[in-house]
């Protein structure tokens, strides 16, 4: 573990930290992510250009580059008619500035694990799986009075 630490300038264990997921309602949030996940060795000075971080699907979405590992969600298929178009769609996304309120509403998703969504995507969950999602009222519940 020393040598890997070493080789990679990090401390801990490799699996070091909790797992964290959020589902995501993607006619809003889809691309979002992506480009989230896709800037996100950018944001944390690993690399200048998100092309440049090795395990990135930036490079099939935003350059072109075939894959036979990443399957084109639909939210991609959606920004063009043609694999050209839709790279080049992609590519203009990206480049626009990410809006702090979708960092921060992405970031407290997965810390939380509650979904990436509006109040209504999260109604729509808690329906369905017949679940309250969030954090109640801390502390015990009170009792009855008599």
């Amino acid at each position: 573990m020393r040598s890997v630490n070493k080789a990679y300038r990090r401390t801990g264990t490799l699996w070091e930290g909790r797992y964290k997921s959020s589902l995501v309602d993607q006619a809003r949030y889809c691309l979002t992510c992506y480009r989230y996940i896709e800037l996100n060795p950018v944001r944390a000075g690993m690399v200048k250009q998100p092309e440049d971080y090795p395990w990135s699907s930036y490079r099939c979405n935003a350059r072109g580059v075939t894959n036979a590992l990443i399957t084109p969600h639909d939210c991609w298929l959606a920004l063009g008619e043609n694999h050209t178009q839709r790279t080049l769609s992609y590519l203009a996304l990206v480049n626009q500035r990410m809006a702090q309120d979708d960092l921060d509403h992405i970031r407290n998703s997965l810390n939380t694990g509650l979904p990436t969504g509006n109040h209504r995507f999260r109604r729509e969950i808690e329906s369905a799986l017949a679940i309250r999602l969030g954090h109640g009222k801390r502390g015990r519940p009170r009792k009855a009075a008599d």
